[in-house]
């Protein structure tokens, strides 16, 4: 028979238990966090091009690794269809457009992936330098037949594409400076659901990498916790269903690129930036 004492030193390991498990979770989360804060959204810079991946840095690896994020263990079936026929043209260029959009004036771009389109109103007010260059570089085919080759699951919730590549290590040959960093939406170190931003190599702990964004952006499709350092340059207006399913089909784990790349077959067929 259990006696009362035994019974009140049982109900107090299992309490002790719970609270290291609890523990033990929030100091993953806080690793996770942290790693996102301080690697952020990882780079390397090769041959004087951008090169943009995100994701969680490791901490002892140093820029460019990555922690091996838990893939979803029974993907779903993919939701998307087959690529057009084509293939990405990964034209190159030393410097950065000139200024050919008005400003003043709105702009949308849509994409034409094989999960479905994604509609995304640009602030060319506050980013104009950015949405110049996405405005130049789907006039230029850039994006077509790119597929988005990260797809990030924890501690951050984004869908990543623009690299020519797919492989996080593609550019167009030229950076763009970081803009609307003081917007109010992500002051409080959260990217809201909808944004549309860029990848940099901005190392916060190092204060080094600013003014570094490419051709490569990401869709987030949950609020994820991020520090204002990464240009806010557009806000999807339609599609979010289309980013919930590629995200339900979860990711796997590609070694070659160190990067969870998604479990759908994510491919934007025809990028187009339009006036009005």
């Amino acid at each position: 028979m259990v006696t009362s004492e035994q019974r009140r030193k049982q109900l107090a390991r299992q309490k002790h238990l719970r609270q290291q498990q609890r523990r033990s979770a929030a100091r993953r989360r806080h690793r996770v966090r942290n790693a996102v804060i301080a690697g952020g959204l990882v780079l390397a810079l090769a041959g004087g091009a951008v090169y943009a991946a995100v994701g969680l840095s490791g901490g002892d690896g140093g820029a460019g690794t990555v922690d091996n994020a838990e893939a979803s263990p029974t993907p779903a079936p993919d939701p998307c269809e087959k690529p057009a026929a084509g293939k990405p043209n990964g034209k190159q260029w030393k410097k950065e457009p000139k200024m050919a959009i008005d400003a003043s004036a709105s702009y949308t771009m849509k994409l034409a992936t094989t999960c479905g389109d994604i509609g995304i109103e640009l602030d060319a007010e506050n980013a104009p330098r950015t949405v110049n260059s996405f405005s130049f570089l789907a006039g230029e085919g850039f994006f077509d037949h790119t597929r988005c080759h990260r797809l990030v699951e924890e501690g951050i919730y984004v869908l990543q594409c623009g690299d020519p590549t797919g492989t996080g290590q593609g550019g167009p040959g030229y950076s763009i400076p970081d803009e609307n960093l003081k917007a109010e939406t992500v002051a409080g170190g959260t990217y809201p659901a909808g944004t549309v931003a860029m990848a940099n190599t901005y190392n916060a702990q190092a204060d080094e990498g600013r003014d570094t964004g490419g051709s490569q952006f990401f869709l987030v499709y949950q609020d994820s916790p991020l520090p204002p350092d990464y240009t806010p340059f557009g806000t999807i207006t339609e599609g979010m269903d289309v980013l919930e399913r590629i995200a339900e089909a979860g990711s796997s784990q590609d070694p070659q690129i160190q990067a969870t790349v998604p479990n759908a077959t994510v491919v934007i067929n025809k990028a187009e930036v339009t006036e009005g």
